[in-house]
């Protein structure tokens, strides 16, 4: 069992961070009970598992909270969970009655995790958002692109993943963490917009000093230098070069061919270009495969541009068992990993209110309670 077995959460479905950040902390053994909407609990096969990957590890139960039975049923359910995780927009769930103050007067050692955009306070807080309009405000998005063009999108991993998901499993173990000390829960605001400034904190301390220049694409990071890009080769792949280091260089210009000749500093950003130019033809007369014949797994920090299906089949990454299959459906193993507690994916996804009857029941309700929650509408 993973490292937080024994750790009871419920979740509010969601879409994207609320979601990762569930299926991060369910790897890790938790057991978590998905509240779903009951709308969304017909026409659903439970023999074909749902393919909403974000949602493995968990059971569901569908409920309707416009019943009052249905926010009773809920509120029961919080009185014995360890954490809670929502991702509405800032006043939702206390409309719901479901708010923090409501949670934790009933169980003062709840954790309680908050998943937003733009913060449980302040002018944008009811805007609507997606990713990248929060890290776009946050500075990360401006900075990542080559030169001249516009910034690119870097899909939804730095606002919803990284800056989202990431940041509220990470706030919610620390607060259970805290919880042992304290004996009291408390709230976690993880905002996507605050993850996303975060994660830009190593360049804001290299842009104050002079390393990092605010012109995009013209630093070492971004595609300015010619010692960490990507390259086109002959057969129409690529490969990344990550040679920053002078020992790691001094490789790339000896299995590039060009070791030996009068060449400028490393560091000398205004030949950046001219080496660009130099490296894109050389690495243009091979093919990827050939490339990685040459370079994988040498001193150069070398990769090819892998598929998220050809990525599965290379050998590093199946000696590690970085992906599994779980009721058919190949997908990213749990990380990190543990000496000793060992993370697993429990079960596949649910479909909406897959498990209400068997899951109310280990949390304590009645084959009678149940069975009213059904004739009251207020579970699916």
């Amino acid at each position: 069992m993973g490292p937080l077995a024994g750790v009871k959460m419920i979740e509010f479905a969601g879409i994207g961070p609320g979601p990762f950040a569930a299926m991060m902390l369910a790897d890790m053994g938790a057991e978590i009970l998905r509240i779903d909407r009951s709308q969304n609990a017909i026409g659903l096969d439970p023999a074909n598992p749902s393919l909403d990957l974000l949602a493995r590890g968990r059971r569901s139960v569908a409920v309707d909270l416009k019943q009052p039975a249905a926010l009773a049923a809920v509120l029961r359910l919080v009185d014995r969970a360890d954490a809670l995780l929502e991702g509405f927009r800032p006043g939702v769930m206390e409309r719901l009655g479901l708010g923090p103050d409501v949670c934790l007067e009933r169980n003062p050692r709840l954790v309680y995790g908050r998943m937003t955009g733009w913060g449980q306070e302040g002018p944008l807080a009811q805007a609507a958002g997606h990713d990248i309009n929060y890290i776009a405000l946050a500075g990360a998005l401006e900075s990542i692109g080559r030169r001249g063009e516009a910034p690119m999108p870097p899909l939804n991993l730095v606002g919803d993943f990284g800056g989202g998901g990431m940041l509220l499993a990470f706030g919610i173990v620390c607060a259970l963490f805290e919880r042992e000390q304290s004996g009291l829960g408390q709230v976690v605001d993880a905002a996507m917009v605050d993850g996303a400034a975060v994660l830009m904190t190593i360049f804001h301390g290299a842009l104050q000093s002079g390393w990092w220049k605010p012109e995009r694409g013209t630093n070492m990071l971004d595609t300015g230098s010619h010692f960490y890009d990507v390259y086109e080769t002959r057969d129409g792949g690529y490969v990344s070069i990550g040679s920053i280091e002078p020992q790691f260089y001094a490789e790339l210009l000896e299995k590039t061919g060009l070791a030996g000749e009068d060449l400028p500093p490393q560091m000398s950003r205004s030949h950046w270009a001219g080496m660009k130019e130099r490296l894109a033809a050389i690495f243009k007369e091979k093919t990827r495969d050939e490339w990685c014949e040459i370079m994988e797994g040498s001193e150069v920090c070398f990769a090819p541009v892998l598929s998220m299906t050809e990525c599965q089949e290379h050998p590093h990454i199946r000696a590690r068992g970085t992906f599994v299959e779980v009721a058919g459906a190949s997908q990213p193993a749990p990380a990190p990993r543990f000496g000793r507690s060992k993370p697993q994916i429990s079960r596949p996804p649910p479909h909406a209110g897959q498990h209400s009857d068997e899951a109310l029941a280990d949390w304590g309700f009645s084959g009678q309670e149940i069975a009213a929650l059904r004739e009251a509408k207020a579970v699916a």
